[in-house]
């Protein structure tokens, strides 16, 4: 996909755009990812070569890094929505799938660390499927 997209947090006070290609697109279900989102699994698209334009609220835009390791998150100071960052050493740009505005025309490429799946992230296609919010 190289074509330009654009991203914001929930609260709209942060906004960027992303020129470039990702060469990978991974839904991870490592424990980290799992505690970064509060659900199953992050969804993250990769690129070596991709640039990141902090739009507007880049002053709001925090980064947190796990002791110890390599494991960070970025986010939006006012409303904590996951945003793009750049990773090991600057060389790895790293760009939630749903902090990105509008439709994404690429599927994920695989599951990676399902060794540490939830164990009730199983046949979820199986169970019932509701339009809006359930009444």
């Amino acid at each position: 996909m190289n074509t330009k997209k654009i991203g914001s947090c929930l609260c709209g006070e942060i906004s960027f755009e992303i020129e470039g290609n990702f060469e990978s697109f991974y839904l991870c279900h490592c424990g980290r990812c799992r505690k970064d989102t509060g659900s199953a699994h992050a969804a993250n698209l990769f690129s070596t070569t991709a640039t990141l334009k902090w739009v507007s609220g880049k002053d709001k835009v925090k980064i947190f890094t796990l002791p110890s390791t390599q494991h960070t998150k970025c986010f939006c100071s006012i409303c904590g929505s996951a945003l793009p960052n750049h990773q090991m050493e600057g060389k790895l740009l790293v760009v939630p799938a749903g902090s990105l505005d509008g439709d994404l025309p690429v599927r994920p490429d695989a599951h990676i660390f399902v060794s540490n799946r939830a164990d009730w992230d199983k046949d979820l296609e199986k169970i019932p499927m509701i339009e809006d919010s359930p009444k």
